[in-house]
């Protein structure tokens, strides 16, 4: 295998699905992108089919099923141009020698003579201004973690609920977003509980993690490499820890375990135990570890907001103090104004904020725009990008700008946030021609000047990308 000296530095983070999702799933799973090979497509669709027919089934012989065949189909949907782990070894270093390469991992897998490396640990900012830590494995690893994740999602998807979005095939932040809009629009708003978990990806017990994966998945070969991976370590200024806890953010096995786990501790218990309980009507949306709730009625509410910290409390979690809270999320009434603030009556989810207004029409109706923390956030991240690059020519800073333009639209540009993109084209462009005036002492950008060069080099006119169903409006 070739080791390369050269490392990288781009850290790979989890990323949330911005795809949309057909009318149909694939019965292996929904799998993210559509197979090439017909053998891994049948072999996978056989293990869902038997994981659908039997919800208590525990799969003793998954690992047969992993063979050069569906290594080469992970090879295939692992990204070439991520960051680069402990071993330094690219993507494309790994296709050099790639026959040989995965003959080799599937060997090692197979025998039990795979040793998962540590992570690589790098950081990424947060909102708050703090850093969430990120563990960025191998390529080898990521092929063998895609190929893993290929047989389980098979078995898991069978099992997961409706109210799961996050790191699932076939699911986006945005189905979330329209499942959310619709049931506050249905319920006429109610009470909404925020639900926080204190470090969730750094608190996962190791033993409830593997006794939630017994029920389901006992083959030897894959329980024994999903071991290893936990117990691989970070590696951080040359030191490797070993956490006793925790499956670190970054690699492609970890949203899964992240979903079996929550699967467990909320998604079951609030769907079979807390729903039939209730007195009103009741509805949760979970991306990950980002959860909401509402609630018709305040005390249902106040009861389940009582009982979760017990609940989480079993499984080895904490709900974060300051960012769990529950609050009323209603229409208001006597003509008064809709609350313009989260801490007068709105929320954030997914990088939205969700208020009342009121529609075109005149009836009330919950509206999202970009979250300020977001916003913020992204203008930060352009007017260093600006000071970055003000040296460079300006068809090619132009050129990423119209990128990033449409990325942003990519996921912000929904139905009823349109103020908030020209918000933030007014910002790009003001950035653009304050580092532009910056790229020497003589270099004067007036706006007259700058105007002139939009003119030539135009930036794109904010698009919303993502509008609600006809089914979904508001009657």
């Amino acid at each position: 295998m070739v080791v390369p000296t050269k490392r990288g530095n781009r850290p790979e983070g989890p990323r949330r699905g911005k795809q949309g999702a057909g009318d149909t799933e694939p019965r292996e799973g929904k799998t993210t992108e559509p197979l090439t090979s017909g053998s891994v497509s049948t072999r996978l669709q056989r293990i869902a089919e038997l994981a659908r027919e039997d919800p208590k089934r525990a799969f003793r012989s998954l690992a047969q099923h992993i063979d050069v065949e569906l290594l080469h189909e992970a090879f295939r949907r692992t990204r070439k141009d991520g960051a680069v782990g402990v071993d330094g070894q690219t993507g494309c270093e790994y296709e050099e020698g790639l026959e040989e390469n995965l003959h080799s991992l599937l060997d090692r897998f197979k025998s039990g003579r795979y040793q998962a490396p540590p992570v690589r640990r790098t950081y990424v900012p947060k909102g708050d201004g703090s850093e969430r830590p990120i563990g960025i494995p191998t390529f080898e690893d990521k092929v063998l973690q895609r190929a893993v994740v290929m047989v389980l999602e098979a078995v898991y998807e069978q099992d997961f609920l409706p109210c799961s979005y996050g790191y699932r095939p076939g699911r986006s932040a945005h189905q979330a977003l329209e499942a959310l809009w619709r049931e506050l629009m249905a319920m006429g708003g109610g009470f909404v509980l925020e639900v926080d978990i204190k470090g969730f990806f750094d608190s996962i017990p190791y033993s409830q993690l593997r006794g939630i994966l017994d029920q389901r998945v006992c083959d030897g070969v894959l329980r024994r490499t999903i071991d290893k991976w936990l117990a691989a370590g970070v590696m951080e200024d040359g030191a490797v820890s070993h956490p006793d806890a925790g499956t670190p953010q970054g690699g492609v096995v970890s949203p899964l375990l992240a979903n079996i786990y929550l699967h467990e501790v909320i998604d079951r218990w609030f769907a079979a135990d807390v729903k039939p309980r209730l007195a009103g009507r009741a509805f949760m949306v979970r991306f990950a570890d980002d959860v909401v709730m509402l609630f018709a009625s305040e005390r249902d509410a106040r009861r389940v907001m009582d009982v979760l910290p017990k609940r989480l409390g079993r499984y080895g979690l904490t709900l974060h103090p300051t960012k769990t809270r529950l609050l009323g999320f209603r229409p208001p009434t006597g003509g008064t104004r809709p609350p313009a603030t989260k801490e007068k009556g709105s929320f954030d989810l997914l990088g939205f904020t969700h208020f009342w207004t009121r529609s075109q029409r005149g009836s009330w109706t919950v509206k999202r725009k970009t979250a300020g923390k977001r916003f913020g956030q992204a203008v930060k991240r352009v007017w260093e990008w600006c000071r970055t690059h003000r040296h460079a020519p300006v068809p090619w800073q132009h050129e990423q700008l119209v990128r990033k333009l449409r990325g942003h639209d990519g996921y912000y540009g929904i139905q009823g946030n349109y103020d908030a993109l020209v918000r933030f084209r007014l910002e790009v462009r003001r950035a653009w021609r304050r580092w532009l005036d910056r790229r020497s002492d003589k270099a004067h950008m007036a706006w007259e000047r700058f105007n002139r060069l939009l003119e030539r080099y135009p930036l794109p006119k904010p698009v919303v990308r993502h509008r609600l169903r006809p089914s979904a409006a508001n009657p």
